[in-house]
Formats: C-alpha cells, structure tokens, sequence
C-alpha cells in the first residue's frame, strides 16, 4: 500500500502574516513621514524666529548710529534683509528712555580719563544709557520678537538737560 504524503494545512497562514508584516510596514513610513513634518516645521520655526530677530537688531544698530537722542520718539524702520529691494520686515521702535545719567570727570586721580584728555570745555559731559525695544512681528510665518537693549551716549550737560529727567 502507498502512502499518500499530505501537505500540512498552513494555506492561509502566510497570507495572514504576510499581510500584517505589510501593515507594520506602512504604519513605519507613515509615522516617520510624520516626524520628518514635524521637525522641518521646527525647523522653519526657529529660522523665521532668527531673522526675525537679526531685523530687529539691524533696526537697533540703525537708531543707535543716528541722532536718535536729539529728539527722542517712537519710529517705525523699514529692514531688508536680503538686498532684493523690497521691504521684508516693518520694526517698531518704542521711544527711546534715559533711564541713567553719569556725568564724565575730566580725570581720574592721577590718570586722564580717555573721554576727555586733554579737552577743556566749560560744560561737562555725561554718560547716558538708554533703553530701546524694538518689536517685529512677520504675517506671514507668525513670528513675533521683542528685543531690548541699552545704548551708552557720550552727551553734553545741555543735550542731557533737553533729554533726560
């Protein structure tokens, strides 16, 4: 008598696992597309945030090369950031504050100061310190800065009268 060799019943098994292995597959890619996504929006984040904020600082290096002091007032600067001609950012400046006033000896016991060597002027000079703020806000990426420094200006005893209280 001949046996008959019988194949196991496994017909549908590797089907089965064929097709979960197929979904495991896809759920990867798609959560790595998704954290790819995510981190290039992070990314386009912090770069909008840094130019952002590199228009701010170009808009106070601006108002601190001016005469800002003679008339202090709030002033809007026009930035371009990439010399194409166009306006890419609007920067709001707040008025400028005063907000210390030291006045300069002609000098220092023994030594000459560096201000005024050598110079002899009936009014003394001050060292004033001012806060500037500058605000930025871009429309188009939502980014929005606010940066505030101070700036130290050299100003005589009658400027500093006009400007600071």
């Amino acid at each position: 008598m001949i046996k008959q060799l019988t194949a196991p019943r496994q017909r549908g098994a590797t089907l089965v696992v064929g097709l979960i292995m197929l979904l495991l597959f896809t759920l990867l890619v798609a959560s790595a597309f998704t954290l790819s996504s995510t981190n290039l929006k992070a990314v386009g984040n912090m770069q909008a945030r840094d130019e952002v904020m590199a228009a701010a600082n170009i808009a106070i290096a601006r108002l601190s090369e001016s005469p800002f002091t003679d008339d202090p007032a709030a002033e809007s600067i026009n930035v371009d950031m990439n010399n194409d001609g166009a306006i890419d950012y609007v920067v709001s400046m707040a008025e400028p504050v005063c907000s210390e006033a030291v006045e300069v000896p002609a000098t220092v016991e023994g030594l000459e100061s560096g201000v005024r060597s050598g110079i002899v002027t009936p009014d003394s000079q001050w060292n004033t310190v001012w806060d500037i703020e500058a605000t930025v806000d871009d429309p188009v990426t939502g980014a929005s800065v606010t940066v505030k420094t101070g700036v130290r200006v050299l100003l005589s005893q009658i400027q500093k009268n006009a400007v600071c209280l």
